[in-house]
């Protein structure tokens, strides 16, 4: 089967919109073949590996990199814009904090190792950018992973230790040392690599390419 790995932080707006234009593609790849499935596993990236554990106010930091309120506001309508396309409306009055993502990245990867771990990947994108819920927070993962069918009680004691915490800094710093700066990059049965959340048709053509490879 083949694999696409999606290079991605859970608190970067085009992320979310990334994961819906992968499943697009997917589709338009199963007009052609219509027996294609994939495996998708999701890979760690720090977008800002600067934030405190506790998280910082969102708004102020995205003001100081970005110059100005007006500049910030631009670029939430641009991503607003891209989002409605595929039903995702985003709510960045409701975001307080700026979170750390590495409890995040740590349950993503504890979710994996028990399966697919997409409609988790997606309560954490809604967590964020819909109801700007603190993902940081250990209390606010577990019961998060609870919705989504995982013992949260094994999930807040697995996130309370400092189990798989280098491994996750150590699987990002490999990804940033081959190259990658961005995200989100897909990289497609490690043959074919996909940097930003590009439209679906490219995407697909890279899925179609990687296949005809063989």
């Amino acid at each position: 089967m083949l694999t696409i790995e999606i290079v991605s932080d859970v608190v970067c707006p085009w992320c979310f919109i990334g994961l819906r234009r992968l499943s697009t593609a997917i589709e338009l790849v199963r007009r052609d073949i219509p027996d294609f499935h994939c495996r998708k596993l999701w890979l760690p990236f720090f977008l800002n590996p600067d934030t405190p554990p506790e998280g910082e106010p969102y708004l102020p930091f995205l003001v100081a990199k970005f110059g100005s309120r007006e500049r910030v506001e631009a670029i939430f309508e641009r991503v607003r814009e891209a989002g409605r396309e595929y039903g995702l409306e985003y709510a960045f009055d409701k975001i307080a904090l700026r979170a750390n993502t590495l409890r995040a990245h740590r349950l993503i990867h504890w979710a994996q190792q028990r399966g697919d771990a997409e409609v988790l990947v997606e309560r954490l994108f809604v967590a964020q950018f819909q109801r700007g819920e603190p993902i940081g927070d250990l209390g606010l993962l577990a019961a998060i992973a609870g919705e989504c069918g995982y013992p949260a009680d094994e999930v807040a004691a697995y996130l309370a230790s400092d189990r798989d915490v280098e491994l996750l800094r150590a699987m990002e710093a490999e990804i940033r040392a081959v190259g990658i700066r961005s995200v989100p990059t897909f990289i497609v049965d490690r043959k074919r690599v996909v940097v930003g959340a590009e439209d679906p048709a490219v995407l697909a053509a890279a899925i179609r390419e990687t296949i005809a490879r063989g």
